[in-house]
């Protein structure tokens, strides 16, 4: 399964428990490793229903790919964590090939407070909601705000640090760099530990059986789309509201 085996995992154990672990006492990599174990385990089954798998069309043109392979190169899953602070809010999970955009990205979206007085006004569009991407794109935090001006009306803008823009003359390490050094220094908080990584195959190795053994329905879709329509339908369905219209533009410094 090339989306869900290979993505799904690696969020699992990156993305999920730095967004969902209990609060460490100390700044140490091996026991942030420890509030990521115990996230990991407090993820429920996961539930047949909450699971969307596709392949885009043309996909077993490629002379490499066997006739009628119904590998799946999308899949969205929805992830539940069991417990005090995370009860009854939906982790989306979604990765695929041939989409219509190329990007590493977490949204978080907040749900209405109670008493919200912009809810009900006329022409306000407001949508709590924020993302942050990173890895192709730079650190970006999407957010609503009051537009300028008399009206009662909002927009989204963002915070943004873009790092080839806002540090010209800096030398940035790349990825390895950065992780080389952390080995020579002895430093574990940027890598997966052991535990971590078996409690994340437990998740997802009895989804990943059902798949291959054709337990699941592989949906098509068109090459430069979001994917299937029922991945969104499945998330809409889970809570999230989708907002469109808003466009990043990447900034630049001759501008300032």
């Amino acid at each position: 399964m090339v989306a869900e085996s290979d993505a799904g995992q690696s969020v699992l154990t990156c993305a999920l428990p730095q967004l969902g672990p209990s609060r460490c006492s100390a700044q140490q990599g091996d026991e942030d490793g420890v509030h990521h174990s115990q996230v990991l385990k407090c993820v429920e089954p996961i539930r047949l229903d909450e699971v969307v798998v596709g392949q885009y069309e043309g996909y077993t043109d490629d002379p490499t790919v066997p006739p009628g392979s119904k590998t799946p190169t999308f899949a969205s899953v929805i992830l539940r964590i069991n417990n005090e602070r995370w009860d009854g809010v939906p982790f989306i999970m979604k990765a695929g090939k041939a989409l219509n955009e190329r990007k590493a990205e977490i949204r978080l979206q907040f749900r209405d407070v109670p008493g919200d007085i912009f809810r009900f006004t006329e022409g306000l569009a407001f949508c709590m909601d924020a993302a942050v991407e990173w890895v192709l794109p730079p650190v970006l935090d999407l957010i609503d705000l009051k537009s300028p001006g008399l009206e009662m009306s909002t927009t989204q803008s963002e915070l943004d640090l873009s790092y080839r823009q806002r540090y010209q003359n800096v030398k940035i390490p790349e990825a390895y760099e950065r992780l080389i050094l952390d080995v020579i220094k002895g430093e574990p908080s940027n890598f997966v530990r052991r535990d971590e990584l078996r409690v994340a195959w437990e998740i997802f190795t009895p989804l990943l059986q059902l798949v291959d053994g054709g337990k699941f329905h592989v949906i098509p879709y068109s090459p430069g789309s979001r994917g299937p329509k029922e991945a969104d339908d499945m998330a809409e369905k889970a809570g999230y509201q989708r907002f469109t219209g808003y466009v990043w533009h990447p900034p630049s410094l001759s501008a300032i």
